[in-house]
């Protein structure tokens, strides 16, 4: 979806879609694979994130990009050890095929740089190792800018949006080499940081340009007064006050 005059700055949103997520051949157990209605949240986000963007005339031009399927167990269905050719022209080995929020979002973000945007965003619900660091509520984000950094934290603090910065710690980018394609979508185990190599892997595919990258939750576990169980809007608000302040 394209909206905004084609002068003004260009940017890309991009939403992992996910429509349910059983974990492929490498099946989830059913704990984990219970509330997986929500691995379309990204997607949501982006969607909502978007609404806000035109509805308040913002002044960019807006391209949302929403890679949207569903990973079932099927003849068809991608196995581990399967080498994926990606649109960037990188070749990719599925060592797990419950990592393929990475592989959808790739092609999504390989797809953005071809038109190259001022300012790439992705939002996708990608990681239980961004809940083991930083629980449901603070959402990870994940740049090499370190200026769009500082205006997002900025923005977050203003709208009481809770994100936090993660590196983008290049010392684990050696646990996602593989020995029969360019890359590969599960990161050795030595590496541990799952949030960060997923970010790193996402990182080979994204735009030359300023570009942030959120494991969003989007799911609130508790009730309380304002916040009931179930669907949660994460981290937009903060990233439209950024928009606001760097394009009102």
């Amino acid at each position: 979806m394209v909206w905004g005059d084609a002068e003004h700055p260009l940017i890309a949103v991009i939403g992992k879609g996910v429509v349910f997520d059983s974990g492929g051949l490498d099946i989830k157990p059913s704990a984990g694979m219970r509330w997986m209605k929500k691995d379309m949240g990204g997607a949501a986000h982006a969607l909502a994130l978007a609404r806000m963007i035109m509805e308040s005339a913002l002044p960019v031009r807006l391209c949302v990009l929403l890679p949207v399927v569903e990973n079932a167990i099927a003849g068809d269905a991608m196995r581990p050890g399967d080498v994926l050719a990606s649109r960037k022209g990188l070749s990719i080995e599925v060592g797990n095929t419950d990592a393929e929020g990475r592989l959808i979002l790739a092609d999504a973000l390989a797809r953005a740089a071809e038109l190259d945007p001022a300012l790439t965003i992705d939002l996708a619900t990608l990681t239980g190792a961004a809940r083991v660091a930083l629980g449901p509520e603070v959402i990870p984000f994940y740049t090499d800018d370190h200026g769009l950094a500082a205006e997002l934290e900025a923005a977050a603090l203003s709208v009481d949006d809770p994100i936090w910065r993660m590196p983008l710690w290049d010392g684990y980018a050696a646990a996602l080499d593989s020995d029969v394609a360019d890359v590969k979508n599960d990161a050795d185990a030595w590496a541990q940081a799952g949030s960060v190599t997923a970010a790193l892997f996402l990182k080979r595919f994204a735009p030359a340009g300023p570009w942030v990258h959120f494991d969003i939750f989007a799911w609130n576990p508790r009730a309380r007064p304002g916040w009931p169980q179930g669907a949660e809007v994460q981290a937009i608000r903060a990233i439209f006050a950024m928009l606001e302040a760097r394009y009102r």
